[in-house]
């Protein structure tokens, strides 16, 4: 978790972790995670092992998760790998939490684009219903934890709250979700305006026919990969409404559908 300074061990700890085992569905997926590598490179699946420990121990406490230094000390057995060397791992990335969390752990993301779009106003958000940040609220539901960018820059300001992502936030609909999610419902997620995933609120700006006929395009985008103006031309998939009269690949040239009207098809009708 950001801002954890330290691994906590105390007895406490090591008492109720120190028995640490993988339930029957968790020990297959781990040995489907090292069966991946080759012999002698097991210690490559450190990144999935800890992440299937931590969501065990999250299940098993009815929070988001953690890694008591137990837990990775089994991940390290597992492996054949130092235990130094799982600290180093669990210590760099911020998604492994070295102390215990809520049932919902809320990360806001105050990089600059989120900053500027209103990531205090979130924050104001949490802190009206007594979160802090750093901090588990006494009824153990929300930790709080405010972190850099989480890659939805085009949907700022967002919130990641433990799997799922919120986006286009503003105080009222940040306030809304954790008073749902504060009351055993769960809130939608994604975006909390009028738009899908990152287009454009009201709808495409652009290349509105692709929108309107619904089209499958990924077949000419794997058939053409790599192959230019001309493969893209002897694929069998161009349709002139895209091309405009224009070569792709911002070529300032022109060339004549009706010559290709066979290859087309009915791409042209």
């Amino acid at each position: 978790m950001a801002g954890q300074a330290s691994i906590l061990d105390d007895a406490e700890i090591r008492a109720r972790w120190s028995g640490f085992a993988w339930t029957d569905a968790n020990a297959k997926a781990a040995a489907a995670f090292i069966a991946r590598y080759p012999a002698g490179r097991q210690m490559s699946a450190v990144i999935p092992l800890l992440d299937l420990a931590q969501r065990q121990v999250g299940a098993e406490t009815g929070t988001q998760g953690w890694l008591p230094i137990p837990v990775m000390e089994f991940v390290a057995r597992e492996l054949d790998m130092p235990v130094i060397g799982v600290l180093e791992v669990a210590t760099f990335y911020t998604m492994f939490n070295l102390a215990p969390v809520g049932k919902y752990h809320v990360q806001v993301c105050g990089t600059t684009p989120c900053m500027l779009r209103g990531s205090d106003d979130v924050l104001a958000a949490c802190k009206a219903r007594g979160l802090k940040k750093g901090h588990t609220t006494d009824d153990g539901v929300f930790t709080l934890t405010e972190v850099e960018c989480l890659g939805a820059c085009a949907n700022a300001p967002m919130v990641q709250i433990n799997d799922d992502n919120y986006e286009d936030l503003t105080e009222e609909s940040m306030g809304a979700i954790l008073d749902a999610l504060a009351a055993g419902k769960s809130p939608k997620i994604g975006p909390q305006v009028d738009r899908q995933t990152s287009c454009p609120e009201g709808g495409p700006t652009t290349l509105k026919k692709m929108a309107e006929r619904n089209y499958d395009y990924r077949p000419m985008w794997t058939a053409t990969a790599g192959r230019g103006v001309m493969g893209l031309l002897n694929s069998n998939l161009v349709r002139p409404e895209l091309v405009e009269g224009r070569l792709l690949d911002g070529v300032a040239a022109r060339f004549d559908f009706a010559q290709h009207e066979r290859r087309f098809g009915e791409f042209l009708r």
